[in-house]
């Protein structure tokens, strides 16, 4: 029988019982298309658990349980932060923080700055929901925070928190793009090109050159694309349409590789025309 068909408490017996995570995620899916106020309920028991693991469990399913605007949304946002002020085994802060990133569209400054507490926390994994609960986020403590970690020496840490402040939010001050041109060099090169597209989503055209320098390398990634279109820059199309030409005969190019950057070009060529025709 599919598990769709089994019951709310059978899921939660496989959940809690279970010795290989194996199904986890598929069994915690499953409950949380069932908004129901009894699962609710039973979810926060679980919340109390002694267990690390079930405590887990029943916060994953609360996460993401039912369609925005999410049933249960005010209860749980409290259930979390209360949580938070007694959790503190990694694995289940990892979970809350995780959690409340599904959910942090209108967090209040209170809720904000208790978030950004666990920015000193020695776990990584801590550490990096702490940034899935802040993505988003315009709150300037949320931001100094994003900045901190974005100098961190792990380097997906970094990288997801330059994606923060380059991306996830259009606010631009000179902390932003100074914390952004930190990252301009870094040997990560995801979040190198993430600081990258902030500054060129912020139009800081000192970035153009950075652009051009990464082109000559040949070693980037897509993101590069998203970037040289957020400039709008017409003396960037001679050494895109350099580099097509270099890689048109090489099949070990990634296909889909060469189809992202025909298109750059040509919505590039296209940004340009129109420019030059409005003006």
């Amino acid at each position: 029988m599919s598990r769709n068909n089994w019951t709310d408490d059978k899921l939660l017996s496989r959940l809690c019982n279970n010795k290989s995570d194996k199904s986890r995620w598929d069994n915690i899916s499953v409950l949380r298309k069932r908004p129901s106020k009894e699962l609710f309920f039973k979810c926060v028991e679980l919340t109390k658990s002694k267990d690390p693991k079930i405590r887990s469990i029943g916060i994953d399913i609360l996460a993401q349980m039912g369609v925005t605007p999410r049933p249960f949304l005010k209860q749980t946002l409290k259930l979390y932060f209360d949580l938070l002020n007694i959790e503190s085994n990694p694995e289940v802060l990892m979970s809350l923080l995780y959690a409340i990133g599904h959910n942090n569209d209108k967090l209040n400054k209170t809720q904000i700055e208790k978030l950004c507490t666990f920015s000193d926390n020695d776990n990584n994994w801590v550490k990096e929901s702490l940034v899935s609960s802040l993505l988003g986020v315009d709150n300037l403590n949320a931001i100094e925070t994003l900045i901190r970690l974005s100098t961190d020496k792990i380097s997906h840490i970094r990288n997801w928190a330059t994606f923060g402040i380059g991306t996830q939010i259009e606010r631009d001050n000179k902390n932003i793009k100074e914390a952004l041109w930190n990252r301009i060099n870094d040997k990560h090169q995801e979040t190198k090109l993430e600081a990258i597209v902030g500054l060129a989503k912020r139009k800081d055209s000192r970035v153009n050159e950075i652009i051009k320098r990464e082109l000559l390398d040949g070693e980037y990634g897509t993101l590069l694309f998203e970037a040289i279109i957020e400039t709008g820059d017409k003396q960037i199309l001679p050494l895109l349409r350099q580099n097509l030409k270099a890689i048109k005969e090489d099949t070990t190019i990634n296909p889909e590789w060469k189809k992202d950057l025909k298109n750059c070009i040509n919505e590039l060529t296209k940004l340009t025309n129109e420019r030059r025709t409005t003006a």
